[in-house]
């Protein structure tokens, strides 16, 4: 005699370890998932003049400006050898895949609060899509970064001195890094909205101010020479380490600190973790709370 759970293909519960991530059902859901990437991709510029160019425009403006503010006004120096457009292009480019991974999925339960009280599907698929879809943002952006960064290579060569690292290979690994932290931040975010919507009001205040925080326009041996009593700050912020990591690679100016690119590992990976057992946990009862 079979039991009850063995007569059903799938059973829906809210009985659930608290870190939950089933890949098998996430899988089965694929389709859905793919679905959301596509709606996230093509009705956020639908309705615009430009369309995807807004990709390209934000990126070298906020470069063009941060060259002209921080490098020429203020005289913050860069790496040396390294032109201080691309140094800033490097810094926003690889910042704003995280930016846009926080910010999107950190109010996933209020955005979708309508979709999510008439039917089911395992509910970090809503955030996860906004991470997947992000990529394509970032790619293009990358495929901008490579153009100058190829031109300042080949023709402007004389004037640099900047060429990229074999750990290159391993950028894949901070992409994942920054998803990661990303996707953390934006469910304990988003979980935390459910009861305290004024949370929602501080994420883009915050997110720049963390900008400032994150060797984003300049380089961290700078932010150590002139406050090396505040350089914990940064010397320990997981993204910060990323960013300069980047730099690190492409340009080959500084070193690589294996280190604190361990620790920026643990740290995406723990919050992560954090992230998706508070998700887990509000998705049970949020319905009742939003």
């Amino acid at each position: 005699m079979k039991t009850a759970e063995e007569r059903w293909l799938y059973i829906i519960s809210s009985k659930k370890s608290l870190i939950d991530f089933n890949f098998r059902e996430i899988w089965r859901y694929k389709d859905l998932l793919f679905l959301f990437v596509k709606r996230d991709i093509i009705t956020l510029y639908k309705q615009t003049i430009l369309g995807p160019l807004w990709y390209l425009i934000q990126p070298l403006f906020t470069s063009l400006i941060f060259t002209l503010i921080f490098n020429n006004l203020a005289d913050i120096p860069v790496n040396e050898g390294v032109p201080n457009f691309l140094f800033n292009l490097a810094g926003i480019t690889s910042w704003n895949y995280f930016k846009e991974c926080l910010v999107g999925t950190s109010d996933t339960f209020k955005k979708n609060e309508n979709i999510f009280g008439k039917v089911y599907f395992p509910r970090v698929i809503m955030p996860m899509s906004i991470v997947i879809s992000n990529l394509l943002k970032f790619g293009i952006q990358l495929l901008v970064f490579a153009g100058f960064y190829l031109y300042y290579i080949y023709i402007a060569q004389p004037s640099y001195n900047i060429f990229p690292q074999v750990n290159l290979l391993f950028f894949p690994v901070l992409i994942f890094l920054m998803a990661l932290l990303g996707l953390g931040f934006g469910m304990i975010i988003s979980s935390m909205t459910t009861k305290y919507r004024d949370l929602s009001f501080l994420v883009q205040f915050g997110v720049q101010l963390l900008m400032y925080g994150s060797a984003v326009m300049y380089p961290m041996s700078y932010f150590k020479e002139k406050l090396p009593q505040y350089y914990w700050l940064i010397e320990w912020n997981p993204i910060a380490i990323i960013v300069e990591s980047f730099r690190t690679m492409i340009f080959g100016a500084g070193e690589l600190e294996v280190n604190k690119i361990i620790y920026a590992i643990i740290c995406s990976i723990v919050v992560f973790l954090i992230g998706l057992i508070i998700f887990n946990k509000t998705e049970k009862s949020f319905i009742d709370t939003i």
